[in-house]
């Protein structure tokens, strides 16, 4: 729970600084370039960081997923387990007990990774349904 809770919080201290860093960025380039080049007016740090959100809106869109693609559109989860992905066709190729084996052996990563991951079917959910079942 405290790598959760810690990932998050990175996350969130990373996308302020980033929003700083271009509000900045943006109203330094403006205001030295465009009143002087066109005649527009000098631009303040919270107009620039406006600016910014209206270009991301308009031309970028808003949603992306943990991997930096865009969810929703293109290729999206469905390409990252198809199309030849090494782990994948490893995966499908083992047996069942290989499968356990592997995830005994990567316990570690997976256990940190499952909490973030929307693929549930790879980290040994089938056997809590068969325990439940039986």
């Amino acid at each position: 729970m405290k790598n959760i809770i810690k990932f998050r919080v990175t996350g969130f201290l990373t996308m302020l600084a980033t929003v700083a860093l271009f509000g900045v960025a943006a109203m330094f380039l403006w205001n030295a370039l465009l009143p002087q080049l066109f005649g527009l007016p000098i631009l303040t740090y919270w107009q620039a960081v406006g600016l910014m959100l209206l270009a991301r809106i308009l031309f970028g869109g808003l949603a992306h997923d943990f991997a930096g693609r865009k969810a929703g559109r293109g290729r999206g989860d469905a390409y990252m387990f198809h199309h030849g992905n090494k782990l994948r066709e490893k995966w499908m190729n083992m047996s069942a007990e290989e499968r356990k084996e592997f995830m005994e052996k990567e316990k570690d990563f997976f256990k940190f990774h499952k909490d973030f991951s929307r693929f549930n079917g790879l980290f040994g959910d089938e056997d809590k349904k068969d325990d439940k079942n039986e």
